[in-house]
């Protein structure tokens, strides 16, 4: 198993120092947030840019593993709104950060971006409508680029839209593409999921349906930072041969970035050896 920080973790870094603190660490990876490359238009992100970031992730030892935290900019995206000039600036901001994550050398995105898929009240069907058809796109683009798009389940204090595993899997089944697939996000399943995660794990990652895991806690730290016991959780990936990557992602940094990230790193490498 591969692990990757999410570099919002520490943007406060340039990209170059980003990965070299996450490789000092023992990250094998940084799953970057487009929105910490350009805050405007990452979609957009081309060129001398794109070499420049792989190159500075390249120098220090590791790989960009893949894309997250997709639709945050620019402002004002959905994929469940009713105008269809709203939906047309997503899909162009969707292909382009597909285009972006093959060229950094990554291999999935993430689709959390729970404003950005909210169901309006009273047009749930139409908005559900008009997400399957965004999604479907999106795996069209994605398998032609060579990547998998994964529609990461969320909890309903976020979003309306996808709460479970579940629902994941009927719209990746609905699909048909194997470049759409979906995850487990263990903040969101250890808060909403009424199955437990290994449980999770036991039953949609052998059939192929959930192709990463994010680790991070329900009262959203970073892991071993809260009441989640993850042992169970990392021997199920390990009895099932888990061979993806596990992107670290809190979102409340305690005391800070930084030592999140390290906190989070070392008590994963102390599972590890638990369950040697």
């Amino acid at each position: 198993m591969r692990v990757a920080l999410c570099n919002e973790v520490v943007r406060d870094l340039p990209v170059d120092a980003q990965a070299q603190r996450a490789a000092r660490l023992g990250y094998d990876g940084l799953e970057i947030a487009p929105f910490t490359l350009d805050g405007d238009q990452p979609h957009r992100i081309g060129g001398e840019r794109v070499k420049a970031v792989r190159r500075a992730v390249a120098d220090a030892g590791i790989v960009v593993s893949g894309l997250h935290w997709l639709l945050l900019a620019p402002p004002g995206l959905s994929i469940t709104s009713a105008h269809p000039e709203v939906r047309d600036m997503t899909r162009e901001v969707m292909r382009g950060l597909v285009h972006l994550c093959a060229d950094l050398g990554g291999t999935y995105l993430v689709h959390g971006s729970p404003g950005q898929r909210r169901l309006e009240p009273g047009a749930e069907t139409d908005g559900w409508a008009r997400a399957l058809d965004f999604l479907a796109d999106a795996a069209r683009t994605a398998e032609a680029a060579g990547v998998t798009y994964i529609l990461e389940p969320l909890s309903p204090d976020q979003t309306n839209f996808v709460n479970t595993v579940a629902e994941a899997a009927e719209i990746v089944r609905a699909v048909g593409s194997p470049a759409l697939r979906t995850m487990v996000d263990c903040a969101s399943a250890g808060t909403n999921e009424t199955t437990p995660i290994p449980d999770l794990l036991e039953r949609y990652l052998p059939e192929g349906t959930v192709v990463h895991v994010h680790f991070n806690d329900p009262n959203r730290r970073g892991p071993g930072q809260g009441d989640l016991d993850f042992v169970p959780i990392a021997g199920a990936l390990r009895r099932l041969s888990y061979a993806g990557w596990i992107g670290v992602e809190p979102f409340d940094y305690v005391p800070d970035g930084p030592t999140s990230a390290a906190r989070a790193i070392g008590y994963i490498a102390g599972l590890g050896a638990a369950l040697k």
